[in-house]
């Protein structure tokens, strides 16, 4: 199976969306596809695509073949991410004073994080009804007479 790295159209009329898919090179163009693996917005100016650079290295390490588009997207991604994360050198790191003191500095406050409630979803079977019905507290009511 000759695996293909390309674009799948979405989005409506004069309006283009693309998204980054690997997929079968014999399925049609917005066919069956393996995985997703990125977006490309060509209306849109500047930073146009979002792509997962470790899954597409996996994908070609595989055999998979991009195509010249995706090839583009993928050198352009790459060369935002190398200038998007510099290195920082040693030297620019400041340094602590010797004389500051442990008792000097101040306090450290740890944010309280919220609560989450979770409600438990409607049951969805007879045998989830009866289970929560045996839990429940309530007494049924009397039979009728």
């Amino acid at each position: 199976m000759a695996v293909s790295i390309r674009l799948r159209r979405e989005g409506a009329r004069n309006r283009p969306y693309y998204k980054v898919v690997v997929a079968d090179s014999r399925s049609p163009r917005d066919g069956k596809f393996i995985e997703i693996i990125g977006t490309y917005d060509p209306k849109k100016p500047e930073h146009n695509s979002t792509l997962k650079l470790d899954r597409i290295d996996h994908w070609i390490s595989q055999g998979a073949q991009p195509s010249d588009t995706v090839r583009s997207l993928i050198k352009k991604n790459k060369k935002e991410s190398a200038s998007a994360t510099p290195e920082v050198a040693p030297s620019a790191t400041p340094e602590v004073a010797p004389s500051a003191t442990p008792e000097s500095a101040a306090p450290v406050v740890a944010a309280e994080e919220p609560t989450v409630v979770v409600e438990p979803a409607a049951p969805t079977t007879m045998v989830e009804e009866s289970a929560i019905a045996a839990e429940s507290p309530e007494t049924p009511p009397p039979p009728r007479e």
